[in-house]
């Protein structure tokens, strides 16, 4: 059996990677702060009938770490193992000086902290199996800090930052980590941007990346992968 950890796994990203991940044969642990979209991920999952596919799932916000240790202490002992944790939870906010202290902290907290909280509970368990595979994904922002986007970028940059660290440390145990860093994704957190649909990327973009990762060989080890969209190409 292969076991996933998909976070922000109600809607866009992490919903399209789940659909996905259980069309590979993958059991599931999903995680959303909304009940009711992870119920409704679940059961179109569910509805496709894929063969021996188990799922679980946990509202809960990846900021707070007590429930990240519960949900993983319930994956493991559900399942036995977790070959993948795929840290896609995260907010959009703009601003960088302009937003007050308290949203800063925020952005933070989703976006850099609750990963941290679900790297922090994951790899113990990838340790002893000694395999597993993190895909973190941040954003063409953890690469590159865009005006009025300062607030964000610094949590992207800080996630780019502490993916390549486990990168360097865990490699060597055989335990993948790849930092996915991509533009505009045609979800509802793009709602923000000017560009139409058709020059953004599309969530399959990023379920056929982690699929791609998946299928290297246990040699082949991929630190970073930035994926730019038509839009900022123009």
């Amino acid at each position: 059996m292969k076991v996933a950890i998909v976070t922000g796994a109600s809607r866009g990203i992490g919903a399209c990677v789940a659909q996905g991940l259980a069309e590979d044969g993958f059991s599931l642990a999903l995680t959303a702060r909304s009940k009711e979209g992870l119920d409704q991920v679940a059961k179109k999952i569910k509805e496709s009938n894929h063969k021996g596919v188990q799922i679980l799932t946990f509202p809960c916000d990846v900021s707070d770490s007590k429930a990240v240790n519960q949900m993983v202490e319930t994956t493991v002992k559900k399942f036995g193992r977790i070959d993948l944790l795929v840290n896609n939870a995260g907010m959009s906010k703009t601003g960088t000086l302009a937003i007050s202290t308290d949203e800063f902290d925020e952005v933070l907290s989703v976006n850099l902290k609750g990963p941290f909280a679900l790297l922090k509970a994951v790899v113990p368990t990838m340790k002893s199996q000694g395999d597993g595979t993190i895909i973190n994904i941040a954003s063409r922002a953890g690469k590159i800090g865009f005006a009025g986007w300062g607030a964000y970028a610094a949590s992207k940059f800080g996630m780019v930052g502490l993916g390549e660290s486990l990168y360097r440390e865990l490699s060597p145990m055989g335990i993948r980590v790849t930092t996915l860093c991509p533009s505009w994704v045609d979800t509802d957190m793009a709602k923000v941007s000017t560009f139409p649909a058709n020059q953004m990327l599309n969530p399959e973009d990023i379920l056929k990346s982690i699929r791609y990762i998946m299928s290297l060989s246990p040699a082949a080890a991929v630190k970073e992968l930035m994926i730019e969209c038509r839009a900022h190409l123009a």
